[in-house]
């Protein structure tokens, strides 16, 4: 590669002639293919003048064409940054102009300058990124897309291409050991040849379009408070052609990587909540596998073209192959239905526990409140009125939610239901729908005070949920709290509900039944008592913590009393 001078096109952008004073905040980023020059609240991004392996960009004109296939690419998602393509054009004097009618020198891509600190990359980082982040990511990628462009191709041999290429370049490398390659490479295949159907089936129905491609935390920012995509793979459009999910499953990595599986999973939850796409989750595990093995090979090849300390590197590459095997590894489909009264916390805890069941990115959640306002066609915040909540209504909910769970069940998945379920009728038929699959079912009702139902109830603000206090007095009225399920306490704060809940799901055989919180019912007698405390669950939560840490962490007590009492979970 022989890279053209482009000083003159530089000192020119850069220059009052161009653009007039340049304000404060100058600089220069120097990527791969491209220099970003950083004027005040602009951004003019060049393309180098050279020829690449994937890109002739040699000539003015090619420049020019691949600004405005960025231009037009980027626009899509985050048309707030992406302004327009200038020519740079030459006067018969000599000199440099934007859009003259002379020949063209150069082109530049003008973009408005956003604020670094708000990539979603340097947020997480700095343990910035919040829950209310990932959900409302989670609906933008699902809206970007639904309006993407269709291809029609195959779906397996995509996949294959893309796994052979990684295999052969990590190989060359020889940054890392040939077994962990060969163990993520097999791990891969397996799962190929398990879900070649369902990807060519997604392929010819249309999920496969021109997506983002390079959808990862560093390409994410927000934008007077919104996510907004930007830089996507623009000038390779075989691999930005692609599977919907497979485009979702970078980001799922990334912050998987960076051991944030809750936000994962919360992000994932948002997503098929806008976008519906549940059928194609099976193939996530895959999709999040491949994309590590992607930036394993990245970081082997900074190994291969580094002078210096290359350590780092390989400690990279390897994390990310064993992370790539890691996700492939088996775990059994689970269905698990969380009720309580409203304002018992049921959102919140299937919210903490999700991402620590079943495959990754962990269980869907399927809310009852969620998805009444999906049948009434509103956004989940959007208050609705008596009628919505009638009997043949919330038939069809609960009918809604066991038709998907058992869909998501049978294709290996983890599902949480989280409803009031003061029928047992409806709590009957998604512990049948478990039977039938042969999968796990556990049953986790939340308990709390009246008082302290009525009064969450009370404060809530934008919620899904439309129960008021009224609606709680009518629930409680029915007492239909289940014999058959765990009964947990749901005044403790929500990592100490969270842990003890997935205690509960692991270990089922070590508590039986909570018949109360303390200040409604009367609590019985415990030969084995979990104590939520504050300080043994708050070590319990640590993100990087895997479920048998946090079930380990809740201290177990053995009370002196008859063999025959009833368990019991206790909050201190």
């Amino acid at each position: 590669m022989h890279e053209l001078d482009q000083a003159e096109t530089i000192a020119f952008l850069a220059s009052p002639a161009a653009f007039g004073r340049k304000g404060a905040g100058t600089g220069t980023i120097v990527t791969d293919v491209s220099i970003v020059l950083l004027l005040g609240d602009r951004a003019l991004k060049l393309k180098k003048a050279a020829r690449f392996a994937h890109i002739d960009l040699s000539t003015p004109e090619n420049r020019f064409a691949a600004c405005q296939e960025e231009l037009r690419l980027n626009w899509r998602a985050a048309p707030s940054i992406y302004r327009a393509v200038h020519r740079i054009t030459r006067e018969p004097c000599g000199s440099l102009v934007l859009n003259g009618s002379g020949p063209l020198v150069d082109a530049a891509l003008d973009m408005a300058r956003f604020d670094d600190s708000q990539i979603f990359d340097r947020l997480a980082r700095e343990e910035l990124l919040s829950m209310t982040h990932l959900e409302s990511l989670g609906r933008r990628i699902a809206e970007f897309h639904q309006n993407a462009e269709i291809v029609l191709c195959e779906g397996v041999s995509r996949i294959e291409t893309v796994l052979a290429d990684n295999a052969r370049a990590l190989a060359a490398t020889r940054a890392v050991p040939a077994d962990d390659v060969a163990k993520a490479m097999q791990a891969c295949k397996v799962a190929l040849e398990r879900h070649g159907d369902l990807l060519d089936r997604r392929a010819l129905s249309g999920q496969v379009r021109r997506c983002h491609g390079d959808l990862q935390l560093r390409n994410i920012c927000l934008v007077d408070g919104v996510p907004t995509l930007f830089d996507c793979l623009e000038f390779d459009p075989e691999r930005a052609t692609t599977d919907v999910l497979y485009d979702l499953a970078f980001v799922l990595m990334d912050l998987w990587h960076r051991r944030l599986p809750l936000h994962a999973n919360i992000l994932f939850n948002r997503y098929l909540d806008a976008s519906g796409d549940e059928l194609g989750t099976a193939l996530l595990p895959l999709f999040m596998a491949i994309h590590a093995i992607i930036r394993a090979r990245a970081a082997a090849a900074e190994v291969a073209e580094t002078e210096f300390d290359s350590a780092w590197s390989r400690a990279e590459a390897r994390s990310y192959l064993a992370l790539a095997h890691d996700l492939l590894a088996w775990r059994p489909p689970l269905l698990v239905a969380i009720g309580g009264y409203s304002g018992s916390g049921k959102s919140n805890v299937a919210a903490r526990i999700s991402h620590a069941l079943g495959p990754p990115p962990g269980a869907r959640i399927l809310s009852s409140d969620r998805i009444r306002k999906w049948l009434f066609g509103v956004a989940p915040e959007t208050p609705l009125g008596p009628e919505a909540h009638a009997a043949p209504i919330s038939d069809l909910v609960h009918a809604t939610i066991a038709e998907r769970a058992d869909a998501l069940t049978a294709a290996g998945h983890a599902v949480v239901v989280d409803a009031v379920f003061d029928r047992a009728s409806w709590r009957d038929r998604l512990a049948a729908i478990a039977s039938r699959g042969h999968v796990s079912f556990r049953g986790l009702w939340l308990d709390a005070p009246a008082d302290v139902l009525m009064r969450r109830v009370a404060a809530r603000r934008g919620d899904p949920s439309d129960a008021t206090p009224d609606v709680v007095m009518g629930q409680i009225a029915r007492q239909s709290v289940p014999a058959d399920w765990l009964c947990i306490c749901a005044i403790c704060e929500i990592e100490a509900i969270g842990a003890t809940a997935l205690l509960a799901i692991r270990e089922p055989s070590v508590l039986t039944h909570y018949e109360a919180c303390p200040g409604r019912l009367a609590m019985s007698a415990s030969p084995v008592s979990l104590s939520c405390s504050r300080a043994v669950l708050s070590a319990a939560s640590t993100r990087s913590r895997g479920i048998a840490d946090m079930a380990a962490a809740v201290e177990m007590t053995t009370a002196n009393e008859p063999p025959t009492a009833t368990r019991s979970l206790r909050c201190s």
